[in-house]
Formats: C-alpha cells, sequence, structure tokens
C-alpha cells in the first residue's frame, strides 16, 4: 500500500467526518447560509496566503531541482489563480479584496496556519509533505462527495467545479507522489509523518465547523 494511501486509512474517521459535515453537504446542495460561506471564504483567503507561504518555506528546503521548482510553482499558482475564485466570490457579495484583507484571522485558522508554517519550518521536508497533503487531497474528496450528492447548479457550483477540476486533480496527484516519495526516502520519519497528517486533517475537520459556525475571537485581542 502506498504511504499516502495509509495516511488517508488512518484518518478515516476524520476523514468521513468532514464530508458528512452540515457545511459540506449544505454547500453541495446550495442550501448553505450566506453568512456561513462569507465566514469561510474570509478565512480561507488567508489560510491560502499562508499554505502558499507554507510551499515556498517547502521549496527551500528541497535537495533536488524538480522539487524545488514545484513547491516554489505551487506557492505561485495559490496566489495568482487559486486565490481568484475567492476575489470572484467576494466580488459577487460585494466584497472587495481590501475587505478580504481587512479580515481577523478566526481562532481555527490561526491554529491551522501557525501549524502549517512551523511544521514547514521546524521540520524536515517529509513530514512537511505530510502536514500539506490533508488540504489538498481533503478538498479533492469532499468535493468530489458534494458533486455526488448535488442535484442541481447553484450558486455554490463554481465551488464544486474548481475542486473537482482536472487541474486540481493533478496538483493532488502530485501532492500524493510527493508524501509517498519521502516515505520511501525517509522511512525513520515515517511516524512524524503520520502525525503530522493526522494533525493537520483534525484541523481541516475543525476549518469546516468554524465556518458554519461563524466563529470569533470570545473578546479582547488574539494572544
Amino acid at each position: 500500500m502506498a504511504f499516502s494511501d495509509h495516511l488517508l486509512d488512518v484518518g478515516a474517521d476524520h476523514w468521513h467526518a468532514q464530508k458528512e459535515h452540515p457545511f459540506v453537504v449544505e454547500l453541495a446542495e446550495g442550501t448553505l447560509d450566506e453568512d456561513a460561506f462569507l465566514h469561510w471564504l474570509r478565512q480561507d483567503y488567508h489560510y491560502l496566503l499562508d499554505y502558499a507561504r507554507t510551499f515556498a518555506v517547502l521549496g527551500s528546503k528541497a535537495t533536488d531541482e524538480a522539487t524545488m521548482e514545484h513547491l516554489y510553482g505551487v506557492a505561485h499558482r495559490v496566489v495568482a489563480d487559486e486565490l481568484d475564485l475567492h476575489r470572484e466570490f467576494a466580488s459577487s457579495y460585494g466584497l472587495s479584496p481590501a475587505d478580504l484583507a481587512a479580515t481577523e484571522k478566526a481562532p481555527t485558522c490561526v491554529a491551522y496556519t501557525n501549524y502549517l508554517l512551523r511544521v514547514a519550518s521546524e521540520k524536515p521536508l517529509a513530514v512537511g509533505a505530510a502536514a500539506i497533503y490533508p488540504c489538498g487531497q481533503g478538498y479533492l474528496d469532499v468535493a468530489t462527495h458534494m458533486a455526488e450528492i448535488a442535484d442541481d447548479e447553484h450558486r455554490y457550483t463554481p465551488f464544486v467545479e474548481k475542486y473537482t477540476s482536472d487541474a486540481f486533480r493533478e496538483a493532488v496527484a502530485w501532492m500524493r507522489e510527493f508524501v509517498d516519495r519521502s516515505a520511501e526516502a525517509n522511512p525513520d520519519q515515517r511516524t512524524a509523518m503520520e502525525a503530522a497528517f493526522l494533525r493537520s486533517t483534525k484541523l481541516e475537520h475543525a476549518f469546516w465547523e468554524m465556518a458554519y459556525t461563524g466563529e470569533r475571537w470570545p473578546s479582547g485581542d488574539p494572544a
């Protein structure tokens, strides 16, 4: 079994829970409350900026040119392309890029992005590969599930189409290969890779919950 598949097996309970989360189900049906979607949009905008930074840090650790080039390329594409979807959605709801930029990160968003950047900075490249994997594979699997349960096109259909596109599938396929290659080359780091994968998977699930409940800081300024 490929190590990427092993990770999915280890995290199966959390993986299934994401697909059954009301945010995911209601988005697929087109019934998701607008405030919940906009909260996700604002928070994911900031998440993606740090996700791009994470790839850039990992790129600086790569020892072969092809991996370095790809990781830096992903960082660029997230900022240049993926965030376009968020800006387009924001515009359709009367939000400007400045509105997105001015949004304060919610606690879960802070926890997730800080975790990714810390792993990228402090841990070996193989562990970083496992930490970023749940976001890519998770969105592909969740969006594929959404496509299966959606009845008709609706205002959230572009979300489903973005994360089930051929381009996104190719991006996730590379991430799977990156994880497998990293595990093969560093068998002594597989336990740490598994732990990083599970932590990011739990944070992915928590991110849906954050968006659905409109999580905010309880009072005062964030620590």
